[in-house]
């Protein structure tokens, strides 16, 4: 299953915001209203949102300044967020959010609209920045 957000501006040049995704502490301020928990442990991060489980991201690869890999820490759940910038100007960058992620079926469909609806949330997040 693959899904994307929208392009977006984020007002930070495509470094700044690159070396602020890399931060892992960060994430905090792009996550929804609705986070329940969230703690960093270097190279990772444990997040859960109200009435979901709780989900660790690994940083699995970094690419100077235009791509940050997170993926799933549990081997039950294979799926990774990509996370895209392109420079605009000296000062802004675009954003795009990818998701991938190897699920049946049954838990694809279950499961599109609520990570669709997280991925737009944390791009639309980082626009406010």
């Amino acid at each position: 299953m693959n899904l994307e957000s929208k392009k977006s501006i984020v007002n930070k040049s495509q470094k700044e915001f690159f070396e602020f995704l890399t931060d892992l502490e960060n994430f905090e301020k792009l996550m929804p209203s609705t986070i329940d928990k969230f703690e960093v442990d270097g190279d990772s991060f444990l997040f859960s949102l109200k009435g979901m489980p709780e989900i660790r991201l690994v940083i699995k690869e970094k690419n100077e300044f235009d791509k940050v890999v997170l993926s799933a820490a549990s081997s039950k759940l294979n799926f990774s967020l990509t996370t895209v910038t392109q420079p605009i100007s000296e000062n802004s960058c675009e954003l795009q959010l990818l998701f991938e992620g190897d699920f049946n079926p049954m838990m694809a469909m279950m499961v599109k609209g609520p990570l669709q609806k997280f991925i737009d949330t944390l791009s639309e997040n980082s626009t406010k920045l």
